[in-house]
């Protein structure tokens, strides 16, 4: 459980930082377009994609902390 809390945890917090970097550079960097998918295919979150890229980042954090929380 520790292991895959781990491993989801880094790529949940690499997309989102991904997706910050693809936002503040206005899709410069076109190998984050998957972080598109999330943001964009999501009605309400047209227009906040930066804060729900930041926010996809810290819940990737938060679950690194946990899985060191977590007893083997």
């Amino acid at each position: 459980m520790k292991r895959f809390l781990e491993v989801t945890g880094f790529l949940v917090m690499v997309v989102g930082v991904c997706g910050v970097i693809r936002e503040l550079t206005d899709g410069w960097f076109r190998l984050f377009g998957v972080t598109r998918f999330l943001t964009e295919g999501v009605p309400f979150l047209q227009g906040h994609e930066l804060f729900a890229n930041i926010v996809i980042a810290a819940l990737g954090f938060v679950l690194l902390v946990i899985s060191d929380r977590v007893r083997t």
